[in-house]
C-alpha cells in the first residue's frame, strides 16, 4: 500500500485535545527573564545597569554582566534548566543555537553549577558553516555571538528538557555581521536619532522614538501522514505538482469559518506555548485558502517582536508534531489558491506616548503626523527598489503578483481623505504661504487639515504598502520570511528621509522663514516629488502594470534581478552613511540571496525529476499498459472503429503527456548541468531563473497535472489536493 493510502486510512483515528483553563496573564511571560523576574533576582546595582542597557542602549560593564549571570542562573535552575544557548538568527533564515550546560569540574575535580558573565556577553560558535557570502573562508572558523540585552532571556521547554536561550547578534572574526539582528539594531538607532531631531520642532520633552511592529503570520495546516507522502512538502515546502480540486476557494466559505476542531486543538496549544515566552498573540481565524490560518500579536517595539516571530515559528513546527499536523509557512505551497503572506504593520512611538502615524486633535499634533506620514511616502518612493529587495526570494516570486497578493511595483495606498489633504497642501495659491497662511497655522494649521480621524481610509489589499489608520502595512513581506530584513531597510530609509528633511526644514528656516512655514513647504516638495508612488485603485489590475510602467515605477517580477538593488551606488551610500552596512557586508548579503535563491530553485528542480521519474510516469505508464491490454480486447471482441476511437484517443492523450514529462526532465536536467558550469553568481542565479524555472517549472507541471487527472486513483502515489486541504 502507498503512503498515500496509508495516510488516508489512518486520517479517521486521528484527534486532538488539550485541556487549558488557565487565564493568559497567569501563563504570560512565566519562562521570560522580564523586567519583573529580574527585580527579584538582581541587586539593586546589576538591575539598574540592565535597565539602563534596555532603555538607552548603554552598554553593561562586564562586572554587572557577572552579577546578571548569576541571576538569570538562580532563575533558570529554579525552574529546572541545565543548560543555555546563544540563541541568534544567521542568514540562512532559521534559527540556531549551541547548547552548553552550566555544569562544570573546578581545579580539583569538584562539579559545581556555574554561568559567568563572559559567557554570557559573548560565545564563539563556528562562522565557516553560516552564509558569509565570502567574508569567512572556510578555514576561518571564529566567529562571535554577543548578547542583546534589549530582547529578554526565555526559556525554551522542549519535551523534558529547558534551555535558557539568550538572543544575540553574529559577527564574523573581523566584525562584519552575519545575521539579522546586528544591522536591524543599527537601523532601529539610526530612525531613533532622525526622528527625534525632527520631533524636537514640535516637542522638546520627546527624547527617543521607538518603531513598532506587528506582524500577521499565515500558514497552512495539513496532515502528517498526507505531507510525508508527499515528497515536495517535505523537500521544497511546497507541492511542485498537484491538480486543482473541483473545490477550492471559490465559494469563500473558509474565510472567518468555524475553526476544525483538530486544528483548534493545535492553535490553543501552540498559543499557550507562545503566551509562556512572551509573545503577545491576539489573534487567529481561518483564512480565505482552505486549510490556510492566520495569527496576530500585540504590537511591539520591533526588535522584540522580530524575536518573538521568529520564534513563534519555530513553536507552532514542533507543537504542530505534537497533534499529527504540519505547519507549511511557505509563501505558495499550493497552486490555485491564494498564498501566504507576513503583513508587517509598522508605526513609530516617543517616550511621550504618541504615536507619529496617529492624526492629533490638534493643529501642533496634526503637523507632526503630516511631517512623518509624508516623510513615509518619500521613503518609499525614492527606496522602492530597496523594499522590493528585501522581500525578495525564491518562495515570495511564486506569491508576488497573484491574485492574493500584492504586485512586485511597489506603491503607498493612502486613501481618498488624505489624497485630498495632500493635494490641498500641494496646490496652495500662488505657489507659496503668506502671512495669512501663517495666521491660519496658529489656530488650525491652514483649511486644507481639519481634525483628522483615526480611520480615515478604507483598506485596500492589494497595496503592497498601505496606510491604515495610524500605521503604514507593508503587506508583501513574504510568509517565511525573517521580518527583519523588511524593518531594516524601512527603519533605515525612513532614518535618511528624515536627516533630510531636517535639513532642508532647517535651511529655509537659516533664510528666515517661521519654523510652521519652513515645515509645510518641505512638506509639499516631498509630496510633490513622490506623488507617483501614490495608488488608490486594483493593484491586481493589468492596467495598473500599464500605468505604473507610463510612471515609471518598476515591476521586477523576478528575485535575481531585484536582488540588484541592494549593491547600487545609491544603496552603497545609503547604508553606509547610515552605519548599517559596509561595502563589503552589502556585497556579501547579495552573494548569500542569490546562492539561496540559486539552491532552492535546484531543489526544486531535482525534486520535479525525481518525482517526475520514480512516481508520475511509473503510475501514468501503468495505467497506459492497462488501456492498450483493454483495447486489444476490444479489438478482438470486433468492436468497429467508432467504439474503438474513444479508449484510442485516451491512450494517446497519456502518451502525449508522459513523451513531454520525460522531454522536459531530459531538457531540464541538462539545463541545470549547464547553470552549474557557470562561474558568476549573479549569471548562475539569472540562468536558474530563466533557462530553468521559467522554461520547464509550469510547462512540466501543466503535464503532470493532466495525468493526474488521466491516471486510476488507486495507481496514483501522490496525496491530491483535494485531500491534503479538506482531510484532517
Amino acid at each position: 500500500m502507498s503512503l498515500r493510502f496509508q495516510a488516508l486510512n489512518s486520517l479517521s483515528a486521528k484527534n486532538s485535545s488539550n485541556e487549558y483553563s488557565t487565564k493568559i496573564t497567569a501563563i504570560f511571560a512565566e519562562n521570560v527573564f522580564t523586567s519583573q523576574t529580574a527585580r527579584s533576582f538582581l541587586s539593586d546595582e546589576a538591575y539598574k545597569s540592565l535597565m539602563a542597557s534596555i532603555k538607552s542602549a548603554q552598554k553593561i560593564d562586564r562586572s554587572m554582566a557577572a552579577q546578571i549571570a548569576n541571576g538569570l542562573r538562580a532563575w533558570a535552575e529554579s525552574k529546572g534548566v541545565t543548560h543555555f544557548t546563544h540563541w541568534f538568527q544567521p542568514l540562512t533564515g532559521t534559527t540556531a543555537e549551541k547548547h552548553d550546560s552550566f555544569f562544570t569540574l573546578k581545579s580539583d575535580g569538584t562539579p559545581i553549577e556555574q554561568f559567568e558573565g563572559d559567557a554570557l556577553v559573548q560565545q564563539e560558535p563556528d562562522a565557516s558553516s553560516f552564509p558569509s557570502g565570502g567574508i569567512r573562508a572556510t578555514f576561518e572558523a571564529r566567529g562571535y555571538t554577543a548578547w542583546d540585552p534589549s530582547s529578554p532571556a526565555f526559556i525554551m521547554d522542549i519535551g523534558y528538557g529547558k534551555t535558557l536561550c539568550i538572543p544575540t547578534i553574529f559577527v564574523s572574526y573581523t566584525g562584519e555581521s552575519l545575521d539579522y539582528k546586528a544591522p536591524l539594531l543599527k537601523a532601529l538607532e539610526a530612525l531613533n536619532k532622525s526622528a527625534v531631531d525632527v520631533c524636537n520642532y514640535f516637542d522638546k520633552n520627546i527624547t527617543r522614538v521607538t518603531p513598532t511592529l506587528g506582524w500577521e503570520q499565515e500558514y497552512f495546516v495539513v496532515d502528517e501522514g498526507l505531507f510525508n507522502a508527499r515528497p515536495d512538502l517535505v523537500m521544497c515546502g511546497r507541492t511542485v505538482f498537484g491538480h486543482s480540486p473541483a473545490k477550492g476557494q471559490q465559494l469563500e466559505d473558509h474565510y472567518f469559518g468555524s475553526i476544525p476542531e483538530r486544528v483548534y486543538a493545535f492553535m490553543r496549544d501552540y498559543e499557550n506555548e507562545s503566551y509562556k515566552l512572551g509573545i503577545p498573540l491576539r489573534t487567529r481565524h481561518n483564512e480565505v485558502a482552505p486549510a490556510q490560518f492566520e495569527c496576530a500579536p500585540i504590537f511591539e517595539e520591533v526588535n522584540v517582536a522580530v524575536d518573538h516571530n521568529t520564534l513563534l515559528m519555530d513553536v507552532m513546527t514542533r507543537v504542530a508534531a505534537r497533534h499529527g499536523l504540519r505547519v507549511l509557512l511557505h509563501e505558495k505551497p499550493f497552486a490555485g489558491i491564494n498564498g501566504s503572506g507576513k503583513h508587517n504593520n509598522w508605526s513609530m512611538a516617543t517616550d511621550t506616548g504618541v504615536n507619529l502615524l496617529a492624526p492629533g486633535k490638534t493643529p501642533k499634533t496634526n503637523l507632526m503626523f503630516l511631517t512623518f506620514f509624508v516623510n513615509t511616502i518619500k521613503a518609499v518612493h525614492d527606496y522602492a527598489d530597496l523594499l522590493r529587495a528585501s522581500i525578495a526570494s525564491a518562495s515570495n516570486d511564486f506569491r508576488l503578483g497573484a491574485n492574493e497578493a500584492p504586485p512586485a511595483i511597489i506603491s503607498v495606498f493612502i486613501g481618498q481623505y488624505l489624497t485630498k489633504v495632500l493635494q490641498d497642501v500641494k496646490e496652495r495659491v500662488g505657489g507659496k504661504f503668506d502671512e495669512q497662511d501663517e495666521s491660519m497655522l496658529k489656530m488650525d494649521i491652514h483649511r486644507s487639515i481639519p481634525e483628522l480621524l483615526m480611520d480615515n481610509t478604507d483598506r485596500n489589499r492589494t497595496s503592497p504598502f498601505a496606510f491604515t489608520g495610524n500605521k503604514f502595512e507593508f503587506r508583501a513581506v513574504g510568509s517565511t520570511a525573517n521580518c527583519a530584513n523588511p524593518m531594516t531597510v524601512l527603519n533605515t530609509i525612513m532614518a535618511a528621509t528624515l536627516k533630510q528633511f531636517k535639513k532642508d526644514v532647517d535651511g529655509l528656516i537659516e533664510k528666515g522663514e517661521k519654523k510652521e512655514i519652513a515645515i509645510l513647504h518641505t512638506i509639499r516638495e516631498y509630496i510633490v516629488g513622490s506623488e507617483k508612488a501614490l495608488f488608490e485603485g486594483d493593484g491586481y489590475s493589468a492596467e495598473w502594470e500599464k500605468e505604473a510602467e507610463s510612471r515609471g515605477l518598476a515591476n521586477v517580477k523576478t528575485t535575481p534581478l531585484a536582488l540588484d538593488a541592494m549593491v547600487t551606488e545609491k544603496s552603497m551610500k545609503l547604508f553606509t552613511d547610515n552605519n548599517i552596512y559596509s561595502h563589503v557586508e552589502l556585497e556579501a548579503r547579495h552573494e548569500i540571496e542569490l546562492e539561496k535563491y540559486i539552491k532552492k530553485v535546484q531543489i526544486e528542480s531535482r525534486l520535479m525529476a525525481e518525482l517526475a521519474t520514480s512516481h508520475i510516469l511509473p503510475a501514468a505508464i501503468k495505467h497506459q499498459n492497462t488501456l492498450i491490454e483493454n483495447l486489444r480486447g476490444l479489438k478482438e471482441a470486433g468492436l468497429d472503429k467508432e467504439a474503438l476511437a474513444r479508449p484510442a484517443a485516451t491512450i494517446k492523450k497519456l502518451s502525449t503527456h508522459i513523451n513531454v514529462v520525460s522531454q522536459h526532465v531530459e531538457e531540464m536536467i541538462e539545463a541545470r548541468k549547464k547553470c552549474n558550469s557557470l562561474t558568476d553568481t549573479r549569471e548562475m542565479a539569472l540562468a536558474y531563473c530563466s533557462d530553468v524555472k521559467e522554461k520547464h517549472f509550469d510547462e512540466l507541471r501543466y503535464h503532470v497535472d493532466k495525468l493526474e487527472q488521466l491516471v486510476d486513483d488507486k495507481e496514483w502515489y501522490l496525496p491530491k489536493y483535494r485531500e491534503i486541504l479538506f482531510l484532517r
